[in-house]
């Protein structure tokens, strides 16, 4: 091993206190990827000034222990170290940071006001909560659930039922087709006062061949450390659309593996439990098993839910966009949003995305069933 690469090594045992120490020895030059492991150490084995709050995942702003830097750190630790390595830090985390009496102690997570940034910590960690704290954990997470989905739940279903109902009504009239509720607002110009009802001057029926060829929207969600928020707001988003008839929905989970989370759909908190947060990025990978799953381009929804920080071959990734884009599926990436709705993602992937002409994007929770209605009508332009 080569004299640099020891002192390097050493660098990182003994700490940042040290750098004077190795600067006079000429080991003061540490790679990007040591720099990331000396922040992730340090966060745990760093001295009083030293914690997550000051950044100890490398990422900017925020503060306090439940604060994004937490998943964001676990993320970084499991892509920078070996998983034996990962099991004791995150122990050691859990002892040095003040977080093993949140894991152990059920009554407290009982008492916490629902906070996604916490609930993404504990997503990243629920591999470490002891037993007899999961069922508290899980009973915290659907608190955060149930917020988003009240949030959330009326409105997707309202723009998918007025954005498939446009492109779906029939000429060929049939009772139990009938679309009440679109023909009543189409007719209100119709009222008589003396009748006290409305006079209809057309019917509209929807047209029972739509739900053959209806829509397929697939969500290719990233797991790395930093997605937590965007994950809890794609697994609601998939849970409603995979309980609607009127859209086939599939939900697909990536790091350097591909999980298909589809059978989880049925119920949001397990599906949030399905993914494995943290680790490596491979986008490209992901993107070509989801290739595998459309039938009608142009009947496909696909969105990317990203901070598109690729850890594979990048070309790879911009390659088989182009090719959805290019086969007639409709294309979205949704970046990484954390610390309350920042954006967070790689600038130039993002930019080389958006010059194929694809809407790429960080997009604010509540305006997803606004850009769900939109794409499913083509009207993308100008969102």
């Amino acid at each position: 091993m080569e004299q640099k690469q020891q002192l390097a090594r050493w660098r990182l045992i003994l700490g940042s206190e040290t750098q004077n120490s190795f600067e006079q020895m000429g080991g003061s030059y540490l790679s990007q990827e040591e720099l990331l492991m000396d922040s992730a150490l340090a966060a745990i084995y760093g001295g009083p000034g030293e914690s997550f709050s000051q950044g100890g995942s490398g990422s900017k702003g925020g503060q306090g222990a439940s604060s994004p830097h937490i998943s964001k750190w676990l993320g970084d630790l499991r892509s920078l170290f070996d998983p034996e390595i990962v099991a004791v830090v995150q122990n050691d985390a859990i002892e040095r940071k003040g977080l093993k009496q949140l894991l152990l102690e059920p009554e407290l997570l009982e008492t916490l006001e629902p906070d996604l940034n916490l609930a993404s910590t504990l997503l990243m960690l629920k591999d470490q909560i002891p037993k007899k704290s999961k069922e508290s954990a899980r009973n915290f997470i659907r608190k955060i659930v149930e917020e988003l989905n009240h949030m959330l739940e009326s409105d997707l279903r309202r723009a998918v039922t007025a954005a498939l109902n446009r492109r779906a009504h029939s000429p060929l009239p049939a009772a139990s087709a009938l679309d009440f509720p679109y023909t009543i607002r189409r007719n209100l110009k119709n009222y008589n006062p003396s009748l006290g009802t409305i006079i209809p001057e057309r019917v509209w029926f929807f047209d029972r061949s739509s739900r053959v060829n209806r829509w397929h929207v697939i969500l290719d969600i990233d797991q790395s450390g930093s997605m937590g928020q965007s994950i809890l707001y794609s697994s609601i988003m998939s849970c409603v659309l995979a309980s609607m008839s009127a859209v086939r929905t599939s939900v697909v989970a990536f790091d350097t593996q591909i999980m298909d989370l589809t059978p989880l759909c049925a119920d949001p908190v397990d599906l949030l439990f399905g993914f494995q947060m943290g680790g490596g990025t491979d986008i490209a990978k992901s993107i070509a098993y989801c290739q595998g799953l459309i039938e009608s381009p142009a009947k496909t929804l696909f969105f990317l839910i990203s901070d598109l920080e690729e850890g594979g071959n990048r070309a790879a990734l911009l390659r088989r966009i182009e090719e959805l884009k290019a086969s007639g599926v409709t294309v979205i990436v949704l970046l990484a949003i954390a610390d309350g709705g920042k954006p967070f993602y790689d600038a130039q992937t993002a930019q080389r995305i958006a010059d194929m002409d694809i809407p790429c994007f960080a997009c604010a929770p509540e305006r997803l069933p606004e850009l769900l209605e939109r794409a499913l009508t083509g009207q993308l332009k100008g969102f």
